[in-house]
């Protein structure tokens, strides 16, 4: 029998913290800094656990361009870490970096350490509209951050770039596109399904304390245009969209048992880390077999439900990562979890369009909002997903108070596959047969642009944009344009073929 007592070196979260402000932003180091504080708070520890950070590790924000943030938030607080780490672009490094961390405090080489992000977007935004400085550029220091977790790169090709596929807002709908294909029906009734997944996660952002959005909306509501919920893309309302314009944050507190014990950590304080795992998709989108699956979104998840020792069936509390309700949809069915009508809610915190997204930083809230669940539910484990770029980089953590099993010692990581595809580049490419496409809307309602996959008779994929109002019509006709031939003469647009 495995012994009841944990590890002393067992990684745990000991404290969390999240915060908005809805006036007065004081900017991204203010604002990180105070839910570090926060999150010392919520442990209970004793205050030297403060001065005993041996790692301050910062999620990337776009509020502000600073090259060692955790120098600034460590000024904030008057501590000196022993390691200022800052993280590359995307939603899965909260996660990631929590399982880089845990394998630091299972090995010993760390005892605690802080993981914050959180983005000022909303004032941001508001400085810009003025021309007003917010200066939170000042008083930088010379230095830079003693290591970064994460590679940036380049999230798209040179085709997908041609073909204007260049942000979140453009690729996601096609990846429900797929999805709808596959599934079949109208684009009302696709809508009604996503419209009801939406509904799900706007009903716990109404019950969730720190969302930005916490109004709960119908499913009705969310799947219809209206002037309070314009189109934006085919098929999307702007509520299903993630909401980028908030000012949140968040921090986690990690720290090892023998640092929670030393700092007399209340036992129904602490959560451990069970599992955590990391995949990577081709790195393009454009290059993957089937742009309606994520094969590594689901390597992530099997393999951090793996090394907890646990099924989804043993899983109480999820928090998908939903930057677009695709991403939901395809984690579902990769797992075998129906997002819909599973009794089991797939978010504790209401998901980046309503509880709020705070760029890269996202998962720090639902880590710290599923501690808090798994706190009032001793013994039961949750379940927190993470998604960066264009589903291209997946991240899973499962937690409980309970201590695991079998002890923790790093995160299983997938490399990353070859390509699945060629794409096809060039004029006079031929006919083809259409695969996915969206439509990006205007404010009032106009189609202003489009964009079309196809698949060619030798399995290269083709990517292309039109203007051409008879092409927008054509490819929003309220059935998916899956299967229907496509004809590529010259360089630019398409013609269908009947």
């Amino acid at each position: 029998m495995p012994s009841q007592t944990p590890n002393p070196n067992a990684p745990l979260i000991a404290g969390v913290a999240q915060g908005m402000w809805r006036a007065d932003c004081p900017g991204p180091v203010a604002m990180l800094a105070d839910v570090i504080r926060g999150a010392v708070a919520d442990s209970g520890a004793s205050p030297e656990a403060m001065e005993s950070l041996d790692a301050l590790c910062v999620v990337r924000y776009v509020s502000a361009d600073h090259a060692d943030p955790a120098r600034l938030i460590a000024n904030e607080l008057g501590v000196e870490p022993r390691l200022r780490i800052h993280t590359a672009i995307g939603g899965d490094t909260p996660q990631a970096a929590i399982g880089e961390l845990s394998a630091r405090i299972a090995a010993g080489e760390i005892d605690v350490a802080v993981l914050c992000g959180g983005e000022a977007l909303r004032s941001l935004s508001s400085h810009l509209k003025t021309g007003t400085d917010p200066g939170w550029h000042s008083d930088l220091p010379e230095t830079d951050p003693h290591e970064t977790l994460g590679t940036d790169r380049l999230p798209n090709s040179d085709a997908e770039t041609a073909a204007g596929c260049i942000a979140p807002l453009m690729i996601y709908p096609l990846f429900e596109h797929a999805l709808w294909a596959n599934e079949g029906g109208t684009l009302e009734e696709l809508q009604s399904r996503v419209g009801s997944l939406q509904a799900r996660f706007s009903g716990q952002a109404a019950s969730n304390p720190h969302a930005w959005g916490p109004t709960g909306h119908s499913a009705e509501f969310i799947a219809s245009a209206s002037p309070q919920n314009r189109d934006v893309t085919l098929p999307y309302t702007k509520l299903m969209n993630s909401n980028i314009q908030t000012d949140q944050a968040a921090a986690v507190l990690l720290m090892s048992e023998r640092a929670a014990d030393r700092f007399a950590v209340a036992p129904e304080r602490r959560v451990y880390l069970h599992g955590s795992s990391h995949a990577t998709e081709p790195w393009f989108f454009s290059e993957r077999e089937d742009l309606g699956r994520s094969p590594a979104m689901g390597a992530a998840i099997h393999s951090a439900l793996g090394q907890a020792s646990s099924s989804l069936d043993d899983i109480h509390a999820l928090d998908l990562y939903s930057c677009f309700p695709c991403a939901v949809r395809i984690a579902g069915k990769e797992i075998g979890y129906d997002p819909i009508s599973d009794p089991r809610s797939p978010t504790v915190t209401g998901g980046l369009a309503f509880a709020g997204g705070p760029g890269n930083a996202y998962v720090l809230n639902s880590i710290a909002a599923m501690a808090q669940q798994l706190r009032s539910n001793p013994g039961e484990k949750g379940l927190v997903t993470a998604v960066g770029w264009y589903l291209t980089k997946h991240a899973a953590g499962v937690y409980s108070t309970s201590p695991p099993v079998d002890p923790f010692v790093a995160p299983l990581k997938h490399e990353e596959p070859e390509a699945e595809r060629q794409v096809a580049v060039g004029a006079d490419l031929g006919s083809a047969i259409a695969e996915t496409a969206t439509v990006i809307y205007e404010r009032d309602g106009t189609r202003s642009f489009g964009i079309i996959t196809a698949l060619l008779g030798d399995g290269r994929r083709v990517l292309r944009s039109t203007t051409d109002p008879s092409l927008l019509e054509w490819i929003d006709s309220g059935r998916p344009v899956t299967g229907q031939r496509v004809f590529f003469e010259g360089a630019e647009g398409f013609a269908p073929l009947t």
